[in-house]
């Protein structure tokens, strides 16, 4: 019964993997758009896990990202969600792996180098040496490094403490950061009350609720890929190669124990973990309480939207890799694909949701999804068609 199970899931899969997904009730996308007479007022890139870009100078979402640049001008911000040099973030200088992480991280500071708009870093489990107990440092050298060497950029929340930050990106719209890898980090840490950034953040959110708000953290809230609990057929075969790609080692049946442990109990970046799941609990328990917010976060490698409660949710991790996700579900679009979403936020009030994707040379794709997110989602039958700087005082 199993193995007729996972045959199914895997024709299945192999029918609609890479492929965007689109929910039915948000099928007619393609009949709506920005007022072309309406006035931009600010523009946020919301980049995820850009830790394996390039370094040779042909890295298609770098370029992606210098046309973006190009399009926004000063009008914008660049927003790093973290995971930003893999595998480990940037190692000590005499490690072995020293040298290739600053390369890449080098690699990508030049490029937001390049931008006359705001830049702020987030960081990531694989920033703090993927979790372990010594990653504090890691995170410490890495947030140095880039104050060194693109010191007009925002390393927040600063010192590696859990936050949250305020930043004022343009009138009526402000930015709140998370580090959401404290929670969920062992070993050292800035000693805090893990309660008190949850009673801050309800603050700001209170004192705020006359402007359009986007909170931001690494760790998504809701995801139908990895760290969410959701696994290909193939992971159940060869549960090796969600560690490594190329493990194929096949273990039919008991292979399915670990997509399962980790759907219900969790490593330390699954949702299903005891400090991710509390982490999450709480943070959701706020944003809830305030209808119309954005959360963007990176972590899983794709591209996910989902409207929840009244607010907007983003996973926004394919700035370097892709894995798979799952359609359907609470998701309105997913994508297994490498990109962005930007962020639009118009005079008239609007916010628009653009899904960013780029060719082979950088180039953007034809647009897959946007959704109107304030002053509200376009609401229209479905349509059967074919798939088709101002920081607040504590950060200065």
């Amino acid at each position: 019964m199993l193995s007729g199970w996972l045959l199914l899931r895997y024709l299945q899969e192999r029918e609609y993997r890479r492929r965007p997904y689109v929910a039915p009730t948000r099928n007619d996308w393609l009949l709506h758009q920005p007022d072309p007479a309406a006035t931009l007022l600010h523009r946020v890139a919301l980049l995820g896990d850009p830790g394996a870009v390039a370094t040779d100078g042909t890295d298609a979402i770098l370029k992606l990202l210098a046309n973006w640049q190009q399009e926004t001008q000063a009008e914008g911000t660049i927003i790093l969600l973290g995971d930003n040099v893999y595998p480990t973030g940037l190692p000590a200088p005499e490690h072995t792996g020293h040298a290739a992480a600053e390369k890449r991280l080098n690699t990508l500071l030049a490029a937001l180098g390049a931008f006359s708009g705001r830049v702020i870093l987030l960081s990531g489990n694989h920033d703090w040496n993927k979790g372990r107990p010594d990653g504090y440092e890691y995170l410490l050298r890495q947030e140095a490094y880039v104050a060194e060497h693109l010191p007009t950029a925002f390393y927040l929340p600063p010192g590696g403490t859990p936050g949250p930050v305020s930043v004022q990106l343009a009138e009526g719209l402000l930015l709140i950061v998370l580090n959401t890898q404290w929670w969920v980090q062992q070993g050292a840490r800035p000693a805090h009350d893990p309660k008190e950034p949850f009673r801050k953040l309800r603050k700001l959110l209170n004192e705020n609720r006359h402007q359009r708000i986007v909170v931001v953290g690494h760790h998504p809230l809701y995801s139908n890929a990895l760290h969410g609990g959701k696994f290909t057929a193939k992971q159940h075969v060869f549960p090796l190669t969600t560690v490594y790609k190329r493990a194929y080692v096949p273990l039919p049946f008991v292979g399915s124990l670990l997509p399962l442990y980790r759907k219900l109990v969790g490593a330390a970046e699954d949702m299903a973990h005891p400090r991710y799941r509390k982490m999450r609990r709480r943070l959701l328990r706020v944003l809830h309480e305030y209808p119309n917010l954005i959360y963007a976060a990176g972590h899983d490698h794709n591209l996910q939207y989902f409207e929840r409660s009244g607010s907007h949710f983003l996973v926004s991790g394919a700035g370097s890799k892709t894995a798979f996700v799952q359609k359907g579900g609470q998701a309105t679009f997913v994508h297994e694909h490498t990109g962005f979403f930007s962020l639009d936020f118009y005079t008239n009030g609007e916010t628009w949701l653009r899904t960013l994707e780029p060719d082979a040379d950088g180039q953007p794709l034809a647009e897959v999804f946007r959704q109107r997110l304030h002053p509200g989602p376009v609401v229209a039958a479905p349509i059967i068609t074919a798939n088709v700087l101002q920081v607040s005082a504590d950060v200065r």
